[in-house]
C-alpha cells in the first residue's frame, strides 16, 4: 500500500501566532497567559517550560520569558484558514483540533501530484499565506502519519516509505505513541521498555497484565503499525469533555470547587444545545508531579443539568483526593460526560446513582428551568450576559474564557487517539 495518509500540525501554534501578530518576539522565549502557562513558543520550551505550568515556576525555569495576552479570534481564524488549505487537496479531511488535521490523498494524486508533492504544496501554502510554521507526516496509518509530523517538528516534513516504515518506526521512544502518557511510560520502563521496538518484541500477554487488556492489545498492534481506522470526515457524538490547567494549586475545595462548576457550565450547555444527556460522568485529577487519576460513576438516568454535573465531579474529586491524601498539589481538573442519548420527557424523582445526589422531582424542574433560562439568554446576548454566581465570583481567572472555548474539545469529536491514559 501507498502512504497516502498525511498528519498536519501546526507548529507551537498560539505562540507561533503572537509571534507572527509581534515580530518583535520572534526566536524570543515567549508564554501565552500569565497565572498559568496556555502555550509556549519552542525558544521557551528549550528551557523547560511546558503548558499548564505556573506562571512562576515557568520564570524560574526561563527568567527572560515573555508573558503575553491571547488573540483567540486570530487563532480560530488561522486554524480554520490553515484546515482549508488542507482541504482544497482533497475533501477526505478529518480535524482533531483546531491546529491538527488528517488527510488521505489517495485518489487526488492525479491531480495534484504525489502525497510528498502535495505535503511540500500545503507547507508552502500555510508559509507563505498564512506566515505560519506546519510540520506534516506522510505514512501508510493515520497512527504512523501523526508519529511522523511529530518527528518533523519544528516546521519540518517526515515521509515515511511503507517498505521501511518499521525500521523507521521501531527506533523512536515509546511516548510518541498514541496512548503513552507519563504514567504508562513509566510502567514501561518499569520492565525496560523504552523504544516502540522493544513494546513490539514484548508479548501481548506481558503488556495486557502490565497496562490492561485494551490497552495492552492497541499498543501491541500499533507497534507493529497495525491500524486499519480510515478517514472520518463526520464523527457521531460520544462523549462531551472539558479541562483546566491549574498550574499548581492546593489540593482544596476553594480551589476545586470554582472550577469544576465552570466547567459543568459549559459541558452542560453545550449537552443541551444539541438535545443531548449523558449517563456516565468522568473526572480527571492530575497531580503536581503530572500523575493523571480518573474516576467514573454511571448513572441509571442521562442528565445535562449544569449543577448536577458538578455536584456529581465535586464527589468524585473528593473521592480522589481521599485515596491519595499525600497529594497536596494538583495541576489539572478535567470533566467528561458519555453514554450520550437523546433527550426525552423529564423523567422525575431521579435516581443518580449517587447516594448524595438523589434529587427530588422538585429541583429536578428547578434546575431545568434555571439551565433553560440561561441558554436562552446566551444564545441572544453572548455568554458574559448571565451566568451562575458560583462560577462567576468563585472561579479563578488565570485562564480567560477565550482560551478555555478553544481548548475544549469540541462535542463529537473523535478524541486525541484509539487509546486512553490508564488511571494510576
Amino acid at each position: 500500500m501507498e502512504a497516502t495518509i498525511l498528519h498536519a500540525d501546526l507548529d507551537a501554534f498560539y505562540a507561533s501566532v503572537e509571534q507572527l501578530l509581534n515580530p518583535s518576539l520572534s526566536r524570543k522565549p515567549i508564554a501565552v497567559g500569565g497565572g498559568v502557562v496556555l502555550a509556549a513558543s519552542y525558544e521557551a520550551k528549550a528551557f523547560g517550560v511546558q503548558s499548564g505550568m505556573s506562571g512562576r515556576h515557568a520564570r524560574q525555569l526561563c527568567p527572560q520569558l515573555i508573558f503575553v495576552n491571547g488573540h483567540f479570534n486570530e487563532y480560530q481564524r488561522l486554524g480554520d484558514a490553515a484546515i482549508r488549505i488542507v482541504a482544497d487537496y482533497t475533501p477526505l479531511v478529518e480535524r482533531l483540533s483546531i491546529d491538527e488535521a488528517f488527510a488521505d490523498v489517495a485518489g487526488c494524486t492525479h491531480l495534484f501530484g504525489s502525497p510528498s508533492e502535495i505535503a511540500r504544496i500545503i507547507r508552502g501554502r500555510v508559509r507563505v499565506e498564512l506566515g505560519l510554521p506546519i510540520s506534516v507526516g506522510v505514512a501508510r496509518t493515520k497512527h504512523l502519519a501523526k508519529i511522523a509530523s511529530q518527528v518533523a517538528k519544528p516546521d519540518g516534513l517526515v515521509i515515511v516509505d511503507p517498505a521501511t516504515e518499521l525500521d523507521f518506526l521501531h527506533d523512536l521512544p515509546v511516548e510518541l505513541m498514541w496512548g503513552v502518557g507519563p504514567v504508562t511510560k513509566a510502567r514501561l520502563a518499569d520492565v525496560g521498555v523504552r523504544t516502540i521496538g522493544q513494546l513490539a518484541k514484548t508479548s501481548e500477554r506481558s503488556l495486557e497484565r502490565l497496562l490492561g487488556p485494551a490497552a495492552g492489545e492497541k499498543l501491541a498492534a500499533l507497534a507493529w503499525n497495525r491500524d486499519p481506522r480510515g478517514i472520518k470526515t463526520k464523527h457521531r457524538a460520544r462523549s462531551a469533555g472539558a479541562q483546566s490547567a491549574l498550574g499548581r494549586m492546593p489540593a482544596e475545595r476553594r480551589v476545586f470547587q470554582p472550577a469544576l462548576r465552570h466547567l459543568a457550565d459549559r459541558i452542560g450547555a453545550r449537552l443541551r444545545a444539541k438535545s443531548l444527556s449523558g449517563r456516565t460522568i468522568t473526572v480527571r485529577v492530575r497531580f503536581a508531579d503530572l500523575r493523571a487519576v480518573t474516576r467514573s460513576v454511571t448513572l441509571t438516568t442521562p442528565i445535562s443539568a449544569t449543577r448536577n454535573l458538578a455536584e456529581i465531579a465535586e464527589a468524585l474529586v473528593r473521592t480522589v483526593l481521599a485515596e491519595y491524601p499525600h497529594e497536596s498539589k494538583i495541576s489539572l481538573l478535567g470533566i467528561r460526560v458519555s453514554h450520550l442519548t437523546k433527550d426525552t420527557d423529564l423523567q422525575l424523582n431521579l435516581p443518580l446513582g449517587l447516594d448524595a445526589h438523589r434529587i427530588d422531582s422538585e429541583k429536578v424542574m428547578t434546575r431545568a428551568a434555571a439551565d433553560s433560562a440561561v441558554d436562552t439568554i446566551r444564545d441572544r446576548f453572548g455568554w458574559q450576559a448571565i451566568g451562575y454566581g458560583s462560577v462567576v465570583l468563585g472561579r479563578g481567572r488565570s485562564v480567560p474564557d477565550e482560551f478555555r472555548e478553544l481548548a475544549e474539545q469540541e462535542l463529537g469529536s473523535p478524541g486525541p487517539g484509539p487509546i486512553q491514559e490508564p488511571d494510576s
